[in-house]
């Protein structure tokens, strides 16, 4: 099967399988059954073994998966041949934030710049990463040869950022802006609206609650 096949949240699963994983391989557990990975992610067994076929990835199941074995199967599936670079857009708290809670984690995606445009921001390495004149977006991600952008900017000026990142050439966009962004054909963009998914949390809290009261 092609990865282009695998449906969305399959992919959203593998990467949480993953940091389950290699958390488990650090703390010297060498195997696991279906049912206790499935424990750890809130799901069912059926639906990681689901998974799991889904991909091609086989086992013993007498001993469990081998967490060393299917950490370097999935990593197959979910990681370039080549690290990828990304910029964050926007260098306020939020994308400190990102910034600071990343970088570190060990994967194939590392962030390398960020670009802002107050100037007491620009010139300056900002946990870690120099952050960019947003006057010289196209040339810089050409330079730095980022794939991927995160956008932390104020929600107001979302939209004018389409524009630019289409010219520079980036393929992949991640929107934490409160404004939902469309993008030409060929550009991945997966819009995150931290308000969206609180009132998704406090609608089904206020359900229970009622529930609870019957």
């Amino acid at each position: 099967m092609s990865n282009n096949n695998i449906p969305e949240k399959t992919i959203e699963r593998l990467s949480e399988y993953r940091r389950t994983l290699m958390n488990l391989h650090r703390q010297g557990i060498t195997h696991i059954f279906s049912h206790v990975l499935a424990g750890m992610q809130g799901i069912t067994a059926v639906q990681v073994r689901r998974d799991l076929m889904l991909i091609g990835f086989s086992s013993d199941t007498k001993k469990g998966y081998d967490v060393e074995v299917l950490i370097d199967f999935i990593n197959g599936i979910l990681d370039s041949p080549t690290p990828m670079n990304i910029a964050v857009i926007g260098m306020g708290h939020l994308g400190q934030a990102i910034t600071r809670y990343f970088n570190g984690k060990g994967l194939n995606l590392k962030i390398v710049a960020a670009f802002d445009v107050d100037p007491e921001k620009v010139g300056q390495t900002i946990e870690e990463i120099p952050c960019y004149s947003m006057d010289d977006f196209e040339a810089d991600v050409s330079s730095l040869d980022i794939n991927i952008a995160v956008l932390s900017c104020p929600s107001r000026i979302a939209s004018d950022l389409v524009v630019p990142i289409v010219n520079a050439g980036i393929k992949g966009v991640l929107n934490f802006t409160s404004k939902p962004l469309n993008f030409p054909l060929g550009i991945v963009v997966e819009n995150y609206d931290i308000t969206t998914l609180l009132e998704k949390v406090a609608y089904f809290v206020k359900e229970n609650e009622e529930n609870n009261e019957m």
